[in-house]
């Protein structure tokens, strides 16, 4: 009962997560396909974990990993909206058939915790902000419904199986590692692309949609502050830092930080996107103990810091 298990632990949030579990002395097992992870966000530490190389779809070889296990903090996805859309079956498998495969395996191996990685895209758009987890979702993609059936799917473990669960809500989480050279990409690991490459970077929009941009290690805190919370079990939080900024003034920032003048170009809308994403933290808070770190601007200085330092720079 002293493993940690990290499912997407060579994702840049899951690696994040390793690290600190790491440094608290933990024992960790990443599970990671390797298809959307990189085992290079891995490379420095991969003598102080056990990682297996495995599809959350293959319950076979998924089961025997997580019985038993202390705590499963279950990261692994197909992160994407335009993904969702373009191609759905496999998103489906994985963030639907794979996610039920990982609650299950861990409530029949009688694992202590599983901490889920869910969406603030399960909020769809909404009249009023920020976003509240009493709120009713209104997803706008394929992506969103299966983040958002993972949140029920925690729960009804968590009521029928007794299997403690908890969901966290991410809100566009960026930092190291995030991978910028899928056209799937998060926005500002593309904005810190563009930046060091001294080019202007496509908006698709008017650039006035804002979201709530959350540093990574923040949101590792809390996943962290969930695993041991007491009396959360079946519940659902926000994961966010509670701010609001649009496309055009984090360019606007980005620019600043950098000492450089690029316009942005702007391209048309694309389907599935939230016009605007802000959290309400005040149950994390209060419940989770969630206490951000990081403000925006720190965040991007750090983040776009080890940009730099991975070209040499």
């Amino acid at each position: 009962m002293n493993r940690y298990i990290v499912t997407g632990g060579a994702g840049f949030i899951g690696s994040a997560l390793v690290r600190a579990l790491l440094a608290e002395g933990r024992s960790v097992h990443v599970i990671d396909n390797l298809s959307t992870g990189n085992a290079r966000n891995l490379q420095e530490i991969a003598d102080r974990i056990t990682l297996h190389d495995l599809d959350i779809c293959d319950y076979d070889r998924l089961a025997p990993v997580i019985a038993g296990a202390h705590r499963v903090f279950h990261l692994a996805a197909i992160p994407s909206v335009p993904k969702s859309i373009d191609n759905p079956v496999p998103s489906h498998a994985s963030n639907i058939d794979g996610s039920f495969n990982v609650f299950r395996a861990a409530a029949e191996g009688k694992a202590g915790r599983v901490i889920y990685a869910a969406s603030s895209s399960a909020y769809g758009d909404t009249e009023v902000l920020p976003k509240t987890e009493s709120m009713a979702p209104r997803p706008k993609s394929p992506y969103a419904v299966q983040k958002l059936l993972g949140e029920y799917y925690a729960s009804v473990f968590s009521d029928c199986f007794q299997l403690e669960t908890v969901a966290l809500r991410f809100f566009n989480v960026f930092g190291p590692r995030q991978d910028p050279t899928s056209p799937y990409s998060g926005v500002l690991s593309i904005f810190m692309t563009c930046l060091l490459e001294r080019r202007s970077p496509t908006i698709f929009g008017d650039g006035e949609q804002s979201r709530d941009f959350t540093y990574v290690e923040d949101v590792v805190a809390l996943l962290l502050k969930a695993s041991e919370a007491k009396g959360v079990s079946g519940k659902t939080f926000n994961a966010g830092n509670g701010g609001r900024y649009t496309l055009n003034e984090t360019w606007r920032l980005l620019q600043k930080i950098e000492g450089v003048d690029l316009p942005a170009r702007y391209g048309p809308a694309r389907t599935g996107d939230v016009r605007d994403s802000q959290a309400d933290t005040a149950a994390a808070i209060r419940e989770l103990g969630h206490a951000p770190k990081f403000s925006f601007e720190q965040g991007l200085r750090l983040t776009l810091d080890w940009y730099r330092g991975q070209r040499g720079l």
